[in-house]
């Protein structure tokens, strides 16, 4: 079906046609020009806009903006945030943007680790639709879905799902103030993905506002549209504006543990040994390895640690039996353990402290923000010994790095990898993400990102053949240098992010977006730009 929040299509296609504005107003004062002369629409839409003249425009741009590298005043900036409260809302933007040929961007949670839901560095003047408004969640306990519009959190959804029941949860992310539109888009993956796969894999359905201002379910956008939002990337194909997912089962105590380890305490073997287990340890069992820099306890010099941070889907004593069989050399004890319900083990994953109430999921902005670069690695080999020293020593060059390894096996071996656009499944043993941070705007922002550049080339042998998350955009890989790219110039980074799916999705976008509406430096390619080229 579709789902015009106009009184009928025709509506739509009249505001479409309406004669060109006068270009030489400024570009928000056509935009609402635009949306003005349709009947349809009696809202005061300069409410929902936010221009450099107005004083709340900079709180509103780094309302939800992470990464703090894009918040300085050296980088470009829209010349207006647009904030809808409805979908008629976000219909009005996507067709008056059209006709004006203004270029837009999409937030839903502003995660986006090059920042691209909300600068656009190809080309300028752009506007910013901001969907932090559309936050409605509707869980639906005996149907076992939930619907979430797409401003809402990762941490509000498991919220508003434990207010009905302590025996569902949603396989989504770690970070709770995520923002559960674009997400999704990229795969979506937490402490669950070994036993449920990811959030993309627990979509049943989803509305989208297309190029052309309809609004489409799924029935409506069909298979392959359906299948290209799951996976395929935030920004290429349409302005999602909620998901319906499928809720799964969790048990009523669940257990979490946190065991670090430094090198001068058995660290190196143990993270030897979890190379060799963590993708084949019960899929009640999701076992990270977080690796950092910490101080020695005698001298206090810096030293590598190693931290390995669990959620198991039972209790303690089960945990202890599979940690005996297939870890012992961790050592864990009933000590290190904390049996607690599913909804309250989200806060310990997410880095709270202990004993922090299920509440915090509903704040939607971090506590703690820096700026950083990050990279990522699929990992199909254990790592010698001898490669790891030499990234303790890399590790040791940077004041804050961090290098997280996410291990698979499971259910994510089970889906095969043309299922949905994430394609990183079966013979992968874990994920790697790289991260330099720091947290002053003085600091040499080039020697940390350097920084990174080297570690990822140091793992260049160990990791072959090279793949990434697109959820961890990276525009080391490459990037559009212009509003439109080729099939060639983007296989540079399609590749790497989807693999074989990637021929599919230019595909997709050719059908539902051949004029490449939605774009930004990293978005899929149309073809028909393949071939202008």
């Amino acid at each position: 079906m579709v789902f015009p929040s106009f009184s009928c299509l025709s509506k739509l296609v009249r505001l479409l046609l309406l004669p060109t504005l006068i270009v030489s107003l400024p570009i928000q004062d056509n935009f609402l020009h635009c949306l003005s002369r349709n009947p349809e629409f009696s809202f005061p839409f300069s409410s929902l806009l936010y221009s450099p003249k107005n004083s709340s425009f900079t709180s509103v741009l780094q309302s939800s903006a992470q990464n703090l590298r894009f918040t300085l005043p050296s980088i470009p900036k829209p010349e207006f945030i647009f904030t809808p409260l409805q979908e008629s809302h976000i219909q009005g933007a996507v067709i008056c943007s059209r006709q004006l040929g203004i270029h837009l961007r999409v937030r839903s949670g502003g995660h986006d680790y090059e920042g691209v839901s909300y600068v656009s560095e190809i080309e300028t003047p752009y506007i910013v639709v901001d969907l932090a408004k559309l936050r409605s969640i509707t869980v639906d306990i005996d149907d076992n879905s939930a619907w979430a519009q797409a401003g809402a959190t990762n941490g509000e959804l498991y919220y508003r799902i434990s207010e009905k029941s302590n025996s569902h949860g949603f396989p989504a992310g770690i970070c709770t103030s995520l923002g559960i539109g674009g997400h999704i888009t990229g795969g979506g993956y937490g402490s669950l993905l070994r036993k449920y796969g990811l959030a993309a894999d627990n979509v049943i359905d989803a509305r989208i506002i297309d190029a052309y201002g309809r609004v489409l379910d799924r029935d409506a956008m069909g298979e392959d549209l359906f299948w290209a939002i799951r996976g395929g990337g935030g920004g290429s194909f349409g302005i999602i504006t909620s998901w319906k997912v499928r809720l799964v089962p969790v048990p009523p105590i669940v257990t979490v543990f946190l065991v670090p380890r430094t090198l001068e305490q058995g660290a190196m073997k143990l993270l030897i040994k979890w190379q060799q287990i963590a993708d084949k340890l019960d899929e009640d069992l999701f076992l990270r390895a977080i690796i950092r820099l910490a101080n020695t306890s005698d001298t206090g010099k810096k030293t590598v640690s190693v931290s390995f941070n669990a959620l198991f889907l039972g209790d303690a004593s089960r945990l202890l039996q599979v940690m005996q069989k297939s870890f012992p050399e961790l050592g864990l004890i009933r000590q290190d353990c904390t049996e607690t319900s599913w909804i309250k083990s989200v806060p310990s994953l997410a880095f709270f402290p202990n004993n922090t109430a299920p509440e915090i999921l509903l704040r939607r902005t971090n506590s703690v923000l820096n700026y950083f670069k990050s990279k990522s690695d699929y990992v199909k080999e254990p790592i010698p010994e001898t490669a790891l020293e030499g990234l303790w020593k890399l590790l040791l060059e940077e004041n804050s790095p961090g290098v997280l390894w996410t291990p698979y096996g499971g259910k994510m071996s089970t889906i095969p990898e043309s299922e949905t656009p994430f394609p990183h499944r079966k013979g992968n043993l874990f994920m790697i993400q790289y991260l330099a941070n720091w947290n002053d705007a003085k600091e040499d922002a080039a020697k940390h990102i350097d920084w990174s550049r080297r570690v990822y080339n140091y793992m260049t042998p160990h990791v072959s053949p090279r793949t990434a998350y697109v959820n961890y955009r990276d525009f080391d890989l490459g990037m559009n240098k212009k509003s439109s790219t080729s099939f060639a110039e983007a296989s540079a980074w399609g590749f790497k992010y989807f693999k074989g799916n990637f021929k599919r999705l230019v595909k997709v976008k050719t059908k539902v977006d051949p004029e490449n509406f939605f774009r930004h430096e990293q978005s899929i390619p149309p073809l028909t730009f393949s071939k202008r080229n």
